[in-house]
């Protein structure tokens, strides 16, 4: 019989910019290696015979690189080029788009022509040097480091910085500081009035010295006549963002069922979840129950139960969890998601971020797991439209929607809006994931009532540490009332088997009112 070999998804999905981009993280850290232990410069842009062939595009690239690698790169690149730098010294003989050197750590990173918007997104220390000149938003929300710009800078240079320095040797476009709470921008050509929350003022005798071990190693130098950016400190607070939370759970809406028998306690039930890379027919994720335990850690999980139940975790992930990567962890989680089932990307604190540098960052990591493994976004509920377009677009495997919203929201209201942008994209019928995070421990009602609706299960924390004996009752429960339901598998559970209990959640949920046999009439267009 002829062997027929099956392509991967990165084969079969990835457009060509995107899978280029991976091809060239995955060999560069084979040659990352081998350099290190020779301390060897890698160079990327180059034949064997030192003829020229520069990139071209790439996104999300020579990211992550670890103390000590040197890479010299010859090209134009685009969103995300050297992010999250953990040590490294990347040098770039082109230009490159947005987000360069975002969230590095440490080391240094040289462009030699220009960078687009929000070079040094959120970085906490080393060094940016740009020959050229660079976008707007140039050091955005940076905590530490130092970021020297040799030509122009675009608008709101240093937004919300919270400390470090940036050195503009040209001019600046509006609003330079806009909401800076730390750091100095030094500007040494024409500077506009600062933006709000900072003030300007002349550059010190001390700081000249200070600048002076900054440029002089790029024979650069400093001006007594350069101007300080600084924040304001008789501006207006910035206030505090509105806590998100869930006001009211589940607690309103009922389940019948829908004229099916009760089943004897002897039926067989299945009560698992499978949750499958998009296309593909195997591998994925079992949940036995449909719940995934949102938690720091699941290693303390050691029953059977916990063992097998996945989890949502920010560190030491299990084969079997859901690597949840955000700002705080999104250098260390590269060494973490090759080993879990897959990774979550958490926008709910990047709504900054444009759709390329999203995919930018999602390649980056992508890079760095296996080829099967499910990548999903995470952002709140108010967001779902342009969550689900974006998990549509770059055909990833689902999605999870926190249903909090800021000053609180009930988990009712939450189920027409996921619905109607579900429908809309045709999430379910593309064989994608919908799971709805809620912040307090799930019931068994709470895990039906979701899969009723549509979503593949609920993401949430456990009650205690005792998680074993949660997911032990959980499961006893859960098989209840699918007895009591009529139901034997997860899959046979639909809108359909639920009520509101009252007509305010009627109201607000679109589903039937209990003990009525047709839809409210604000529900009929009439």
């Amino acid at each position: 019989m002829k062997t027929v070999t099956t392509p991967s998804r990165v084969e079969i999905t990835m457009r060509d910019v995107t899978a280029k981009s991976v091809k060239l993280n995955r060999d560069l850290d084979k040659m990352l290696e081998q350099a290190l232990e020779r301390d060897l410069l890698v160079r990327i842009g180059w034949g064997k015979q030192g003829d020229e062939k520069p990139k071209k595009g790439e996104i999300g690239v020579i990211t992550h690189l670890p103390k000590d690698s040197r890479v010299l790169l010859l090209g134009d690149l685009g969103e995300c080029a050297g992010a999250m730098n953990d040590g490294g010294t990347f040098t770039l003989q082109g230009n490159c788009m947005s987000m360069l050197g975002a969230f590095q750590s440490t080391g240094r990173i040289t462009v030699e022509r220009d960078a687009g918007e929000r070079t040094g997104h959120r970085m906490t220390g080393g060094e940016i040097f740009i020959q050229g000149s660079a976008g707007g938003f140039a050091g955005s929300r940076m905590r530490d480091g130092q970021i020297v710009i040799r030509g122009q800078a675009g608008k709101k240079v240093g937004a919300g910085m919270e400390g470090g320095v940036v050195v503009v040797l040209g001019n600046t476009d509006s609003e330079p500081g806009q909401a800076m709470t730390g750091g100095r921008i030094f500007v040494a050509g024409s500077c506009p009035p600062p933006g709000e929350g900072a003030t300007i003022r002349s550059i010190l005798d001390h700081e000249l010295e200070e600048l002076a071990s900054i440029l002089e190693p790029h024979g650069l130098q400093l001006d007594s006549d350069a101007l300080v950016i600084i924040p304001s400190t008789d501006s207006p607070p910035l206030g505090e963002t509105p806590a998100y939370s869930i006001t009211e759970g589940f607690e309103s809406i009922g389940l019948v069922s829908s004229g099916r028998e009760r089943l004897s306690n002897s039926a067989t039930l299945d009560t698992e979840t499978q949750i499958l890379p998009t296309g593909l027919d195997e591998n994925g994720l079992l949940a036995p129950i449909p719940w995934i335990v949102e938690s720091k850690r699941m290693t303390a999980a050691t029953g059977t139960y916990g063992i097998a139940q996945p989890g949502l975790v920010t560190s030491e992930p299990r084969n079997n969890d859901l690597m949840l990567v955000n700002e705080d962890n999104i250098i260390e989680a590269v060494d973490k998601i090759g080993n879990c089932a897959g990774m979550v990307l958490d926008l709910s604190c990047q709504s900054s971020l444009n759709d390329a540098e999203i995919e930018a960052l999602l390649v980056s990591l992508y890079s760095r797991m296996n080829d099967n493994s499910l990548v999903f976004l995470k952002d709140s509920v108010s967001r779902v439209e342009h969550l689900f377009r974006l998990i549509v677009e770059l055909d990833l495997d689902g999605a999870i929607v926190d249903a909090a919203t800021p000053g609180g929201s009930r988990a009712a209201a939450t189920l027409p809006s996921i619905g109607l942008a579900a429908k809309a994209m045709n999430i379910i019928n593309q064989g994608r994931c919908i799971f709805l995070e809620i912040d307090e421990p799930p019931s068994a009602k709470d895990l039906l009532i979701a899969k009723a609706a549509g979503c593949s299960g609920i993401v949430a924390p456990p009650t205690d540490d005792d998680i074993e004996s949660e997911i032990h009752r959980l499961y006893g429960n859960l098989r209840g009332w699918m007895r009591e339901l009529g139901i034997s598998g997860m899959s046979q559970i639909n809108r359909k088997n639920l009520r509101a209990l009252d007509y305010e959640t009627a109201a607000i949920s679109g589903l039937r009112l209990v003990g009525y046999d047709r839809p409210l009439p604000m529900w009929l267009n009439k």
